[in-house]
């Protein structure tokens, strides 16, 4: 062969095995590697056809958009909250928190002169409630304030309606009421232990409710009189809201009451919440008053006049004492009365001081004042004669005396002593040269023994009586004033008429109030009261024994006034009485007045009944007795002895 490679002949290998056959199975040879056995692969099935959806990116944007808009809400309205209105908010919720209760001021005492207590404060308890602890949402019950109402009515003394209105009031929200006011403690632990068995029956039964949860208590105080009717209508009473709705309770109420303090505290769940702190503004009682008058006399002033009026059978009756020189009053009895604690039981006709509040014709006791205005006026002397007939015609009228007689001769003193009226009349002419000079000059002494104006008490109710000027009086009272109808006074007026002739002739306008004891202890006495001399001391001297004639003459109609070692002066009356009702005359007021020592003036004392329809209606008989009977109490009370003086005995009638 040639340089030039000759193209590549393919040489034979050993011959390849026939490809085994569909389903035949290939045998190794020999020196061969084992068959692998590859798996059969599966053809994967065609997928399902996907849908294809919008882009999420404008849902997003909605969203982001929405939260963003409900975040701006909530930075917005916490800006109002915490900023722009945020003093607002904390007060109302401050409001919602804390609770402020009005801690009452405790009420001053009132004492007699001696210091005896007549009105005290005793502990007690406002009933109070939340009603928002009384709804379904609190309770689970629907019927709350019913189930409260039933237990506590019983026990509070209330009507149990009237319970359920306070406790499911219209305002939803109000979460304070009172229940009850000036319960005793005796009361509130009842409500206490109630309470706490509702409690403790609800922790071991839970189908079991506490319906009186919601009720709690506020520290109060309640008005005592520790002597019952005594002095009632002096010292009056004091009401529900804590206000005196009568006499000095009334008068003085600002005096008495003091000044509330206040408590603020945290609460939760009606509670308070110790750990919260409180403020308290300290309440300042109200000042002590010390009266005039004297436990002891007062309680046999009001006795004897309370046994008389029933014996009687009397509208009323009234009893005063006083002092001559300083015109304080020692005691003012009234009967029928009332007891303070107990208003419930109390006549509303009685519920006053008609001592003070009662006007009415006085009759023959005011004819000491026609005596005092003839004698001041140089007019007549008690020795002066005075005929007196059995009938006297002035004006329009024809007048007699109270009995009938023949012609008396009597001298001015008699004309007293026996109560003529025909004498009185008589004087009293004589005070100017007409009758009409006359009716002024007693008019201007009638004035200044106090009639038809104020007493000075300024007591709640009191009357200033009737007294009409000189220049108005009709035909019949000219004639009839000077014997004491036809004008009206009050029984602390013709008392006082006789303190000022026992007095030298001083009028001291009558006292009550000897003063008042603040917080601090310190004793204020009174304003010195009001003087007017009336008539002269020697004017009053003489009234003075011609008025122990009325007493000790045979033929005085006051002879049951008598005391055994005292010399008494006084005076008896009998009027016709205007029947308040009907403004007509019907009945008589019966009465008596007068002072002891007669020498020595220290006491007087005035009794009045109104309309006796059994027995004697004559003062001398029955007022005349009381007279003596708390006279004689009252001297041996502040150890006033006799004088041992002698009386002056005038002589009451002449031999013509």
């Amino acid at each position: 062969m040639s340089d030039r490679q000759s193209p590549r002949r393919r040489v034979p290998g050993p011959a390849k095995p026939p490809r085994p056959r569909s389903g035949a199975r290939r045998q190794p040879g020999p020196g061969s590697r084992p068959a692998v056995r590859r798996p059969r692969q599966v053809r994967p099935a065609v997928a399902p056809r996907r849908l294809r959806l919008g882009s999420p990116r404008p849902r997003l944007r909605m969203v982001g958009l929405a939260l963003t808009l409900v975040l701006l809400a909530f930075v917005v309205r916490l800006l109002q909250v915490q900023a722009v209105d945020a003093s607002a908010y904390a007060a109302r919720a401050e409001q919602n928190r804390y609770v402020v209760h009005t801690v009452a001021a405790e009420r001053g005492g009132i004492t007699d002169r001696n210091g005896v207590a007549l009105a005290i404060s005793e502990d007690a308890y406002d009933i109070t409630a939340d009603p928002t602890m009384f709804t379904r949402k609190q309770l689970g019950i629907d019927d709350g304030p019913e189930q409260a109402a039933a237990l506590l009515a019983p026990i509070l003394g209330q009507d149990q309606e009237t319970l359920v209105d306070k406790l499911r009031p219209a305002n939803k929200a109000l979460r304070y009421v009172k229940l009850a006011g000036r319960r005793t403690p005796q009361v509130w632990n009842q409500i206490k232990d109630l309470r706490a068995a509702l409690t403790k029956k609800a922790e071991t039964d839970k189908s079991a409710v506490n319906v009186l949860a919601g009720v709690f208590s506020d520290p109060s105080s309640k008005r005592v009189y520790p002597n019952g009717d005594l002095a009632a209508g002096i010292l009056g009473w004091v009401n529900a809201e804590g206000k005196g709705g009568g006499g000095i309770e009334q008068q003085l109420n600002k005096t008495l009451t003091g000044k509330d303090g206040k408590l603020r505290y945290a609460q939760s769940g009606g509670r308070q919440v110790p750990t919260a702190g409180y403020t308290e503004t300290p309440a300042v009682a109200g000042s002590d008053v010390e009266l005039t008058i004297d436990r002891d006399i007062q309680w046999a002033a009001q006795n004897a006049i309370s046994e008389q009026v029933q014996k009687s059978k009397a509208d009323r009756g009234y009893v005063i004492v006083q002092d001559t020189r300083t015109g304080e009053i020692l005691a003012m009895a009234g009967s029928p009365g009332f007891d303070p604690n107990d208003l419930s039981k109390a006549d509303s006709n009685a519920m006053g001081n008609p001592a003070l509040q009662d006007a009415y014709e006085p009759g023959s006791t005011a004819k000491v004042m026609s005596m005092a205005a003839v004698l001041e006026e140089n007019a007549a002397t008690p020795l002066t004669h005075v005929v007196v007939p059995n009938r006297l015609h002035r004006g329009d009228r024809l007048f007699q005396d109270d009995v009938d007689h023949g012609t008396w001769h009597l001298t001015l003193n008699g004309v007293l002593a026996k109560s003529s009226n025909i004498g009185t009349i008589l004087a009293t002419g004589q005070l100017g040269k007409t009758q009409s000079e006359a009716n002024k000059v007693l008019y201007s002494y009638l004035r200044k023994f106090g009639i038809g104006g104020y007493t000075g008490l300024d007591f709640p109710g009191e009357t200033r009586g009737i007294l009409a000027p000189a220049g108005k009086w009709s035909t019949s009272q000219q004639y009839t004033i000077p014997f004491g109808q036809g004008m009206s006074l009050n029984a602390m007026q013709a008392a006082s008429v006789y303190s000022a002739i026992a007095n030298g002739g001083v009028r001291v306008e009558p006292t009550l109030v000897r003063g008042t004891k603040g917080a601090d202890g310190r004793f204020t006495p009174a304003p010195k009261p009001k003087e007017t001399r009336v008539v002269s001391a020697r004017t009053a001297k003489t009234l003075a024994q011609m008025l122990e004639s009325v007493v000790d003459d045979r033929e005085g109609t006051g002879t049951k006034a008598r005391i055994p070692g005292y010399r008494v002066a006084g005076k008896t009356g009998t009027a016709n009485r205007v029947d308040p009702a009907t403004g007509k005359y019907r009945g008589y007021t019966s009465s008596f007045a007068g002072f002891a020592p007669a020498d020595k003036p220290r006491i007087t004392v005035y009794c009045a009944i109104q309309n006796a329809t059994k027995g004697s209606y004559f003062g001398g008989q029955i007022c005349g007795p009381i007279y003596k009977q708390v006279m004689e109490f009252a001297l041996k009370t502040l150890q006033i002895p006799p004088t041992g003086a002698r009386a002056a005995s005038l002589p009451v009638s002449y031999k013509p």
